[in-house]
């Protein structure tokens, strides 16, 4: 039997991009699928369990990524976008897969059409034109000049025309492909494919007149494949002192990592923190554990709350296993997640533009005290478990690549 080919494109800004895709790509059978993964270099250390072929691409450095976001500023240019159009279809040509699945990928709007391949995109329902939101100014050189009182109806006032702004370079590269314009809502632009699927749940992202052919995967939980370190097992973790998981990850304010440590040092709890690699600790408080990169999804269960930058994965590995959760946001993607977590009663959301260790440690205590964050935390875990994203990828290559009733691609 004639394996399908299928193409995971991972768009390496942050490492979350990464491991979402290959979590998805390590799921599928590899006797039925003959599994390729491109993304640029840099990420070796992700792949060491992974069989499947790799391949190359460029990426944007993360830090100008990060850069962007923290401006307000559009992620990629027209002339970014052009260039990696015509490396995805180099690749697209070379690979020739039934199928290609992008994360964050976008120039794949335009190269999977012009090559006709179908495609796939994972997103976060936040980001959904058909997912109702809530909107709060996020850390902009805005909130660093007025009060956030101000900020806010300001930014809610603007946010279309921003949302405009960004949209504009893939729409320039549509056109010039002789492709029609997707509008001027950013939400269309992340999340234009064949089949959109969004790695969350309904029950923290209510959909809203969703089209068929958009579909909740459910938490693609990942950790990269590292040692553990030495003092993972010591007895002073299972002391009986609850345990707090501290990452502010790879796109998260890594600077604060150090007054997160110094917040949580009075209390009487355990701390396991992982920098990410992108920060030097050189105090470690006596109640604190530090090393470059934990398996999160372990830390967690661990847990008795989890701290982080307010991003989907690690928030996602804290809910899977019934914890509730500290966002400490900076980016809009930040905001956007934790609104859900907050409405759904499992977390708190606190600003890094506006971070106090004073309002953490009382944070924390709240949160360590809060059987009904608890209980949320534990029926969103319930929820999640409904919604396992293996079978529902399945189900859904299978929707997109089944035959149209008089042959053909649908």
């Amino acid at each position: 039997m004639t394996r399908t080919k299928i193409l995971f494109m991972a768009e390496a800004v942050t490492l979350a991009h990464i491991g979402r895709p290959l979590s998805l790509a390590q799921g599928l059978d590899e006797d039925a699928y003959d599994v390729h993964f491109a993304c640029a270099d840099g990420y070796d250390f992700c792949f060491r369990q992974a069989a499947l072929r790799r391949w190359r691409i460029d990426s944007i450095p993360s830090q100008q990524f990060l850069q962007a976001l923290a401006k307000g500023k559009p992620v990629y240019t027209e002339s970014t976008l052009l260039q990696y159009v015509a490396d995805d279809l180099r690749l697209l040509d070379t690979v020739q897969p039934d199928l290609v699945i992008g994360d964050f990928r976008l120039s794949l709007s335009v190269s999977a059409r012009l090559q006709r391949i179908p495609y796939m995109t994972v997103s976060n329902a936040y980001w959904s034109p058909h997912v109702r939101q809530h909107y709060t100014v996020p850390s902009l050189p805005l909130t660093s000049v007025l009060p956030i009182w101000l900020a806010n109806p300001l930014f809610r006032l603007i946010r279309p025309l921003a949302f405009a702004s960004h949209a504009v370079p893939l729409n320039r590269v549509r056109r010039h492909h002789g492709l029609p314009s997707l509008g001027s809502d950013l939400r269309r632009t992340y999340t234009d494919a064949d089949r959109t699927l969004y790695a969350d749940i309904p029950q923290l992202f209510a959909p809203q007149a969703m089209p068929p052919t958009h579909d909740y995967l459910g938490a693609v939980i990942w950790a990269p494949p590292l040692e553990l370190p030495d003092w993972w097992q010591r007895a002073e973790l299972s002391s009986g002192r609850p345990i707090i998981y501290v990452t502010l990850g790879s796109s998260g304010q890594g600077q604060l990592l150090p007054r997160v440590l110094r917040a949580l040092a009075p209390l009487p709890v355990t701390v396991l923190a992982a920098t990410a690699g992108t920060i030097r600790v050189d105090a470690v408080p006596p109640n604190a554990f530090v090393a470059p990169f934990l398996p999160g999804d372990a830390a967690a269960r661990r847990a008795s709350l989890v701290i982080c930058n307010g991003g989907s994965p690690t928030s996602q590995q804290a809910l899977t296993a019934g914890v509730p959760v500290i966002g400490i946001a900076g980016n809009l993607d930040q905001f956007l997640n934790m609104h859900g977590i907050v409405g759904a009663g499992a977390g708190l959301l606190l600003r890094a533009d506006r971070f106090q260790e004073t309002a953490l440690r009382h944070a924390a205590t709240r949160m360590l005290d809060d059987a009904q964050a608890r209980l949320a935390a534990r029926q969103l875990a319930a929820a999640f478990q409904a919604c396992p994203p293996a079978p529902r990828l399945l189900a859904n290559i299978r929707a997109l690549l089944a035959p149209a009733p008089h042959g053909g691609q649908p």
